[in-house]
């Protein structure tokens, strides 16, 4: 494999869009910009974070995406340092896109560059790949995404392939040096309602890159003040049929009428979904189990049910009572994605 050495060729920082204010750091899934890429008919250089030698901001498996804009500019995606790398990775990058070599890149403790100090101490090792607009394995992996089915990248830099599955996060092979990278479905979430509680919850969500889909029975018209994937006027237990729910789907029943909360709820049990949580009082919570149960749900559903979610000590406003459930879909829907 023709793998630049790191040590040939050390790139200075590259000027990225938006660097002064790096917005680019929030995004954690880089597919959405791999897509977006592919259909404007640009390559783009896939930085995948490989290994991790002592402490870090990021476990392997993080990724960058970096593309080139109108004016030349390079442009990232996610982000694996909180600012000790990424300009030097998107040096890198320029190259790859330019030459089509994918390059190794050594920070930290071992690396050639003295002068490039991860302030955590730790040793970071990067693979930057290029990715062609017309490269059919991307766009098996976007299919994949869409479809929401697990799959496995793996690649040595230059060839790379798809596979149906899952697995460990990342696994590495040294010799030869081959990546296999899981790659889940898009994180996403619906909720039901319409109330300031409902519309935090989902702006909350929206704002943390989740595909955010908000379900109004008979709604307005108009859509939501605010950017979401979509929004339905349909009762929620159809809207969770006709979504499909998995393992890495979370449903949030905030209307606070059980006729369509308890509908939803029991679609996105019976689905599989990763989190069911369903707002209101405590007190309403024997008689909410009841219908559930009445209505053909199992111990193991009910038992995966969050009633009242949240975080106790936030307060009850509709921010505070947002800030905990999103807090909690994020664990339930993150198991082990990265190390500490």
């Amino acid at each position: 494999m023709n793998t630049s050495d790191i040590s040939q060729t050390t790139p200075a920082s590259a000027m990225m869009s938006s660097a002064d204010w790096p917005t680019f750091g929030w995004a954690d899934d880089v597919r959405p910009a791999l897509a977006a890429a592919m259909e404007s008919g640009r390559s783009a250089a896939l930085a995948t974070l490989y290994k991790v030698e002592g402490s870090a901001p990021r476990g392997p498996a993080a990724q960058m995406l970096f593309t080139l804009d109108d004016n030349g500019e390079i442009c990232a995606t996610g982000y694996f340092s909180g600012d000790c790398i990424e300009g030097d990775v998107a040096g890198h990058a320029a190259q790859v896109l330019a030459e089509g070599l994918p390059r190794r890149l050594h920070y930290g403790a071992g690396s050639p560059w003295i002068d490039i100090r991860l302030r955590c101490g730790g040793a970071l090792h990067v693979l930057v790949e290029r990715i062609a607009p017309d490269c059919p394995v991307a766009s098996d992996l976007l299919r994949h995404a869409r479809e929401r089915r697990p799959c496995t990248w793996i690649s040595d830099g230059e060839q790379r392939r798809v596979e149906t599955g899952g697995g460990e996060l990342l696994s590495l092979s040294e010799e030869p040096f081959t990546i296999a990278r899981r790659c889940d479905p898009p994180r996403r979430v619906i909720v039901s309602g319409g109330d300031p509680g409902a519309l935090a919850v989902a702006h909350l969500c929206a704002l943390a890159r989740f595909a955010t889909v908000l379900v109004q029975p008979d709604g307005p018209q108009q859509p939501p003040p605010f950017a979401l994937d979509s929004y339905l006027r349909e009762s929620p237990s159809t809207a969770v049929e006709s979504l499909g729910v998995d393992r890495w789907s979370a449903y949030i029943g905030a209307t606070h009428e059980d006729h369509h909360d308890l509908g939803g709820c029991l679609a996105a049990l019976r689905g599989g979904a990763g989190y069911v949580g369903m707002i209101g009082a405590r007190s309403r919570a024997p008689a909410r189990l009841a219908a559930l149960e009445a209505a053909g749900a199992s111990a193991e559903e009910l038992a995966r049910l969050r009633l009242s979610p949240g975080m106790t000590g936030l307060g009850k406003s509709p921010w505070e009572v947002a800030t905990g459930i999103v807090a909690e879909i994020m664990q339930a829907l993150n198991p082990a994605r990265e190390r500490s």
